[in-house]
């Protein structure tokens, strides 16, 4: 059996080892929700003037999302710039005017839509990435991982040395 030394050398590196993954793991996530690593805030959406008209052709105004992605918190403030009114949801909005819609809890949404020539319009609504989801996500898995690699060292035996005869 080998000495407490290196049984406790070998649990604290197993769990430096799988916490670096825990941190690699959770960084490369991280990239991709890197839109909701933010405070929330007022997002302007625009209906730019002639928006009626491409819909009736079927054409999607290009300025216009399809669907939108948001934190817990945001308030989507639709600005209507169109000659006519448009209906987003729970929102009507009279030509030239705005409405804001609070996001206040974590779903995905289809709204009816009149100013996409699909009449639908998604919102994806997600809690806020912070340093301490972050944090909990690192600890979450790298600790586990690290117990797990510390177990298999454990039951792995150590080498010996040769010795030269």
């Amino acid at each position: 059996m080998p000495p407490v030394k290196i049984i406790v050398k070998r649990i604290i590196v197993s769990l430096l080892i799988g916490l670096l993954f825990g941190v690699a793991l959770n960084e490369i996530t991280f990239l991709f929700l890197r839109e909701t690593a933010r405070a929330p805030k007022i997002i302007e959406l625009v209906i730019p003037e002639g928006t009626s008209e491409k819909v009736a052709r079927g054409e999607t105004p290009p300025t216009i999302p399809d669907s939108m992605t948001f934190v817990v918190g945001d308030t989507l403030m639709v600005k209507n710039n169109d000659t006519v009114d448009h209906e987003l949801g729970p929102l009507w909005i009279p030509a030239g005017t705005s409405a804001n819609l609070a996001l206040d809890a974590a779903e995905s949404y289809a709204y009816s839509c009149s100013f996409q020539p699909g009449e639908y319009f998604g919102l994806d609504v997600h809690e806020a990435l912070t340093t301490g989801t972050r944090i909990y996500g690192i600890l979450f898995s790298g600790i586990p991982l690290g117990m797990l690699i510390a177990l298999y060292t454990l039951v792995m035996p150590a080498k010996k040395k040769e010795e030269n005869a």
